[in-house]
C-alpha cells in the first residue's frame, strides 16, 4: 500500500530482478471495476521486464475514495505514485478504462512516457457507444459490487463477442464508490483534444467482436495519433487480451522491445 495524491493506493510489483533493468518498466492500467489480479496472466508473460499494476481507489485492495477524481487528476497522482516506487519512465499498457488514463498520463508527462499500448479503449465520452443492453448493464453499480453477480456479468459484459475464455476467478468486487467515481471521470472527459500532440510510439489493438467497446473507436484513435500502429483481433471480445493472450504477447512484446532491439 502506497500513499499518493491523498490517497492509498494498493500497488503490484513483478519481476523485480535481474536482467529486468535492461527495460523500461511496463505500467499496467486496468478496465474498470477490475482488479490489478486479473491481469497478473499478462504480467506473467513477460518475465523479462519489471511490471507495476495499480488499483484504483476502491477497486480491488485499494481504499474508497474520500471525493470523485478526473482523469488529469489521477494521471498526476500516478506520476506521484511512480515518484514513491523510484521509477523516471515507463511503458504503458492501458486497457479499457484504463486506456483512457494511460492516454492522459502520457499527454501530461510526455517525458516519462515510453512506449503505449492502448487494447480496447476509446477517446472518451465522444467515443461510439457498444451494444445499448451491455452499456444499460454496465450503468448500474448493484452489478458490480455484489460478489454473487461480479463474475457474471464480468463474464456477459467484458468478455461480450468472444468466443475463447477467461478465467475471472481472481476477481473481486469494486466498492459502489469505487465503481461510481471510475464512471464519472470516464464520463465527463475526453482526448480527442490533444491526440495529435502524442508524438512518442502507440500501438493500437481491438478486437473486431468487441461489444463494449466497438472497434470503430481504435480507427479513430489510429487516425488521431500521428504514426501509431493499429492491430486488429478477431473473435476475443472485450477482453480479448486475455482470452487471446499468445498472440496479444506475440504482437506486445517486439513492440516493447523496439528501443532494445535498435540500441
Amino acid at each position: 500500500m502506497i500513499g499518493a495524491g491523498g490517497r492509498r493506493f494498493h500497488v503490484v510489483r513483478w519481476h523485480q530482478g535481474a536482467g529486468a533493468e535492461r527495460h523500461r518498466p511496463l505500467l499496467l492500467l486496468n478496465g474498470i471495476g477490475m482488479n490489478i489480479e486479473l491481469l497478473a496472466p499478462l504480467a506473467r508473460s513477460l518475465p523479462e521486464r519489471e511490471v507495476i499494476g495499480i488499483d484504483m481507489p476502491g477497486i480491488g485492495a485499494s481504499p474508497d475514495p474520500i471525493l470523485p477524481y478526473t482523469m488529469p487528476s489521477m494521471a498526476l497522482t500516478v506520476a506521484t505514485l511512480l515518484d514513491r516506487l523510484g521509477v523516471e519512465a515507463v511503458d504503458i499498457l492501458g486497457i479499457s478504462w484504463g486506456g483512457a488514463l494511460a492516454q492522459q498520463f502520457a499527454f501530461q508527462h510526455r517525458a516519462r512516457t515510453g512506449r503505449i499500448v492502448l487494447a480496447a479503449t476509446a477517446a472518451g465520452a465522444t467515443m461510439v457507444p457498444g451494444n445499448p443492453a451491455m452499456l444499460a448493464h454496465l450503468s448500474d453499480p448493484r452489478e458490480y459490487t455484489v460478489e454473487r453477480t461480479l463474475r457474471r456479468n464480468l463474464a456477459s459484459i467484458y468478455n461480450g463477442g468472444g468466443s475463447g475464455k477467461v478465467s475471472l476467478n481472481a476477481a473481486k468486487a469494486p466498492s459502489p464508490l469505487g465503481f461510481s467515481y471510475q464512471m464519472m471521470a470516464f464520463a465527463g472527459w475526453s482526448s480527442l483534444q490533444f491526440l495529435s500532440l502524442l508524438d512518442m510510439p502507440v500501438m493500437i489493438m481491438a478486437d473486431e467482436e468487441d461489444q463494449l467497446v466497438p472497434p470503430s473507436n481504435a480507427h479513430l484513435l489510429h487516425n488521431a495519433i500521428p504514426g501509431s500502429r493499429i492491430e486488429m483481433f478477431h473473435g476475443g471480445g472485450h477482453l480479448f487480451m486475455l482470452s487471446q493472450r499468445d498472440r496479444f504477447i506475440e504482437k506486445v512484446r517486439p513492440f516493447l522491445d523496439e528501443d532494445i532491439h535498435r540500441d
